[in-house]
Order: C-alpha cells, then structure tokens, then sequence
C-alpha cells in the first residue's frame, strides 16, 4: 500500500470514457489511497460514454487543491465540459501551481489547456488535439507517458499501466 495516507481527486463530467476514470480510480484505491470522484453543477452523478454512471463525491465549488496530494482527469468528451465549470479549472491551476500531481489522459488536454499550465511543458494526449496543446505552448511528443515535473499525461485508454504506474510513483515519493 504505497499511497497510504494519500489523498486524490477525479474529477467526473458527462461523457467520460470509463476505463480512464475506472481504472485510476481502484488502481490507486489498491494502492492505499482515500479517492474522491469530483463534479460540478451540483450534479450527483455523471454518465460515461457508454451510459456507466459514477456518483459524486463532493461539488468542485466545496473543495479545493491544498486537500489533495493529486488531480486527475479522465478523457472521453467529459473534458470540453468540466473547463465550462470555473471550479474544476481552478482546482487544476491550483494542484498545479502547489505542485501537486497533475495527470491528463486523452482528451484531458484541454482542461489543461484551459487551466493555463502547459506554456513550456513536455506532454502528450489524444493525437485529435495536439494542436491545441501545442497552441497553449506545449512541446506535444507521441509517447505512452510523459512526465514533465509534477505533470503526468498519457494519449489513450492503451496507455493506463504506464499512466496509472507514473501517478503512483510520483505519489510515492511526494
């Protein structure tokens, strides 16, 4: 159990893609760490691409980064939705900028974008929006993970053992 202790938030949107926020999830659960699955809106749960529901934790608005150790934010469409919530972006410039674990998979790249954090980093995401990311000043690479200081992105579902194993060691050492 090496993120006993250790405290984490997924953030959740309509439109997720399930295995991105599943499989993180219990991964790091198995790991020892208490997981909260976030919205916004006041929603109590979201429905995945898929129809899957998950229930959330606590609202966006209620929390805020210094109560976590890491943010992480599954893909699907969910992301083009959680960047209209002011709170959710927040909460990822915040764990940013207090240099807490930030991890984007897929389409997560944009609430990055929107949250202003990739000017300068090395990073990568679904092929579909690298232009984006590369318009926000991001050094986009074609690479399972990347790792640019406390910022952890992966490019798709095929990538969550490299995306889930470089959440856990970033944590194990924080």
């Amino acid at each position: 159990m090496k993120l006993q202790g250790k405290r984490i938030a997924v953030l959740a949107e309509n439109m997720y893609q399930e295995m991105e926020l599943w499989v993180p999830y219990y991964r790091l659960r198995e790991e020892g760490a208490e997981v909260k699955v976030i919205g916004a809106g006041g929603a109590k749960s979201y429905t995945s691409k898929h129809g899957y529901p998950v229930n959330v934790d606590v609202q966006a608005e209620a929390v805020s980064a210094v109560e976590f150790d890491a943010v992480i934010v599954p893909g699907g469409y969910a992301p083009d939705v959680m960047r209209r919530h002011a709170a959710m972006v927040k909460l990822v410039r915040e764990a940013h900028q207090q240099g807490k674990v930030v991890a984007a998979i897929c389409h997560a790249g944009w609430m990055l974008v929107s949250a202003g954090i990739l000017k300068g980093k090395r990073a990568t995401s679904f092929f579909s929006i690298k232009d984006d990311l590369v318009a926000a000043g991001t050094n986009w690479v074609d690479e399972e993970v990347v790792v640019d200081g406390n910022l952890i992105t992966s490019r798709r579902p095929d990538d969550l053992p490299a995306f889930c194993r470089e959440i856990i060691r970033a944590l194990a050492k924080a």
